[in-house]
């Protein structure tokens, strides 16, 4: 929250404008091992988890439109691959929340970021030394940090 906090705040009432990920095109699939891009009209959060407990947010350092060296992988950045993804694109972010694992299992404590929209919710979680994707509410096993403002005290979550 202290290191990225304010700038995903700042995202809050942005549109989603288009949505990354790194696609191997031998094998027809997501390469869930790149970061995945969320570009909120200009400003580009890049999301990556890997090993069991690293996460890293970066801010406008990938250009997707550049091609992508990954030796014996012919990779490329496309928007376009994932529907539930493709279909948040245009949506406003409501909220978006920090999501710490309290299960009892060797992921417990892994951070996972969680995007809200009108008509969807995306989380971007630890897969265990990559990223996975997930649509929907959280699972209840996160302790959900929302990081909405409020506009009046005691409103939000």
């Amino acid at each position: 929250m202290a290191g990225h906090g304010g700038q995903l705040r700042a995202l809050l009432g942005r549109p989603l404008t288009r949505a990354w990920l790194v696609w191997d095109v031998q094998d027809n699939e997501w390469f869930s091992d790149c970061p995945v891009l969320l570009d909120f009209a200009g400003e580009q959060v890049e999301i990556n988890h890997q090993k069991f407990d690293d996460l890293s947010i970066t801010w406008n350092t990938v250009d997707p439109h550049q091609p992508i060296h990954w030796p014996d992988f012919d990779l490329q950045w496309r928007y376009d691959m994932h529907p539930e993804l493709h279909a948040l694109q245009g949506q406003v972010l409501q909220d978006v929340e920090l999501l710490d694992w309290t299960g009892r299992d060797m992921a417990q404590g892994t951070v996972a970021v969680s995007f809200r929209f009108p008509h969807s919710q995306l989380t971007i979680a630890n897969a265990l030394d990559e990223n996975e994707l997930a649509f929907g509410p959280p699972e209840s096993r996160y302790r959900r940090h929302s990081l909405r403002r409020n506009t009046r005290p005691g409103q939000g979550r």
